[in-house]
């Protein structure tokens, strides 16, 4: 069972429930107003004030713990920003003591952190488009410390048991700490667990293959080559955000591979778009590397400098996927 005296694995519960519902809160009002699909104001919003609720509640809990977040605060501390900043802190301000324009550009920067023994690392809206469309986001959240992932969660409002989309339900926060396994239960409602386990599905041609909704994410040809050199029969599952790895790590899905754009060949994965799902997955009996087999390496700052993609599977068809990998030289 997972050990919910532990002073951080709490911290982080709450913070990842407290910071979901806050961007459901922001989603509810805000998106349905936008005045144009290109409107990604609300998203804005949703970001910066997630982020902020987070710096607050480290602050509160672990002041002396440093934190790498996806966003800083000076791009709001311009004229053109100033409603934009009011509006953030409308919503902060909701869920904390004493939120002020100021105080919330220092909570959002205590993410500005470049590298530490020990750091929590956050992706306070993963899946920017799908948070605007209604789909699938994830807020994403994971303590390293020396290089190694102790602890993730990720929070999944439009998710329900960790696999099922399922808009305006009580959405998922899966839970991962490392030898204790991956657990669900939802944002909304008791901390009642339920543990999850990765397929066990071993027949390459049953794969089930989930993808970034985003083309422009991945390499889709690529992955259609991969997938055809596995022998794959179904169509893969488009979905934004980590909550790809919430339904590998259910079972729901035995491959998840993020291939590099031909259009950024030299990209490299940033930590916060992995930690949590890599620990949720492999806490669940999944396995993650990089394209070429190797470990991911959360030593190296902001980014997986080390790492060139992410393959992630049920654990039982990496040797393969790897193998498809190296054929199609992926």
């Amino acid at each position: 069972m997972i050990n919910l005296n532990s002073p951080e694995l709490i911290f982080a519960i709450d913070a990842v429930r407290q910071a979901s519902l806050l961007v459901k809160q922001v989603q509810a009002e805000l998106v349905s107003s936008a005045l144009t699909k290109d409107d990604r104001s609300p998203v804005t919003v949703a970001d910066f004030a997630a982020q902020a609720l987070v710096g607050y509640l480290l602050e509160k809990s672990f002041p002396q713990d440093a934190m790498i977040g996806e966003e800083d605060s000076s791009v709001l501390q311009t004229p053109e920003e100033e409603q934009t900043l009011t509006s953030i802190t409308h919503f902060v301000g909701q869920y904390t003591e004493g939120a002020t324009p100021e105080k919330v550009c220092q909570w959002i920067d205590r993410g500005s952190a470049q590298s530490a023994s020990r750091f929590w690392t956050l992706d306070p809206i993963d899946g920017t488009k799908g948070f605007l469309r209604g789909d699938q986001y994830a807020v994403s959240f994971a303590l390293v410390e020396d290089g190694v992932v102790q602890i993730g969660v990720l929070g999944c409002p439009n998710l329900s048991d960790g696999y099922r989309s399922e808009i305006g339900g009580p959405g998922s926060l899966v839970v991962s700490a490392r030898g204790q396994g991956t657990w669900v239960t939802t944002i909304e409602g008791e901390n009642t667990f339920n543990a999850i386990q990765a397929s066990t599905q071993d027949d390459p041609t049953q794969t089930r293959l989930l993808r970034s909704f985003e083309s422009g994410h991945t390499n889709v040809s690529q992955i259609d080559l991969v997938a055809e050199e596995l022998g794959v029969k179904a169509a893969p599952v488009r979905m934004d955000s980590q909550a790809k790895y919430a339904v590998l790590a259910a079972g729901h899905g035995e491959l998840y591979l993020r291939l590099l754009s031909s259009s950024r060949p030299n990209y490299r994965e940033k930590i916060w778009d992995q930690a949590a799902g890599v620990l949720v997955i492999e806490e669940a009996g999944g396995q993650v590397t990089d394209l070429d087999g190797k470990a991911l390496d959360f030593t190296a700052g902001r980014t997986l400098a080390h790492n060139r993609g992410i393959c992630a599977s049920n654990g039982i068809l990496h040797s393969a996927a790897l193998a498809a990998l190296r054929e199609k030289q992926a």
